[in-house]
């Protein structure tokens, strides 16, 4: 256990020399959420390394500078009500809880779905949805913060539609294989956008992306 200890905290140090962790409530938040549960058996000796691992469906885990960089992207505050699109294995959301007020994250893959709501028993502010992440989730809306955890042709309406006023998404948006990381602002007169290159995520699936 201590070991475990030794090398989260090595992983959290090099992620701010490198300036992707920025702020003590997402090093918290990293801290306090166990990577190596969310990961394989197999890989679970990787699971301090900074990068993305297989979880099963051709899907990843994110590597940790991702997760770090983009919850510093959305500001995340504890009165918040954020919607993830890609639960993978439940990781994202688990780190997000502990700054926010809910959690809703969707998974398409059905097996996918089931791991995340294994992974995330006793995470009570979270609750995992089985459905098309690119329709949002309109039920528990408005959002403050959308997290977007796989690449889109296009932001998706239903997404800003579902974004309140004042509120902000991460969204990697491009090909099916490489994307920008947008962070896109709801405004009142519509949404301003800026863009950070050379990402990539597993493409989004659904009526508002791209085809399975």
């Amino acid at each position: 256990m201590g070991d475990d200890l030794q090398a989260r905290k090595r992983l959290l140090d090099y992620l701010e020399r490198g300036n992707y962790l920025r702020t003590a409530g997402v090093r918290t938040a990293m801290e306090e959420v166990d990577r190596r549960n969310f990961v394989k058996t197999s890989d679970k000796y990787l699971a301090y390394d900074d990068t993305p691992l297989t979880i099963g469906q051709g899907q990843t885990i994110s590597a940790p500078h991702m997760v770090a960089m983009m919850l510093e992207e959305l500001k995340p505050r504890k009165t918040d009500n954020l919607l993830e699109i890609g639960s993978g294995c439940g990781y994202h959301a688990a780190v997000a809880s502990r700054m926010v007020s809910r959690v809703t994250t969707i998974e398409r893959v059905t097996y996918l779905y089931e791991l995340a709501c294994e992974n995330l028993e006793g995470f009570d502010n979270v609750q995992v949805v089985n459905g098309d992440g690119s329709r949002g989730f309109v039920e528990n809306s408005p959002y403050q913060k959308i997290m977007v955890t796989c690449g889109a042709p296009r932001v998706p309406p239903p997404l800003i539609d579902q974004l309140e006023v004042g509120g902000l998404m991460v969204i990697p948006v491009g090909g099916r294989v490489a994307q920008e990381l947008l962070t896109v602002e709801r405004t009142a007169n519509g949404i301003s956008v800026s863009r950070r290159p050379g990402v990539a995520f597993v493409p989004m699936i659904g009526v508002n992306a791209f085809e399975d």
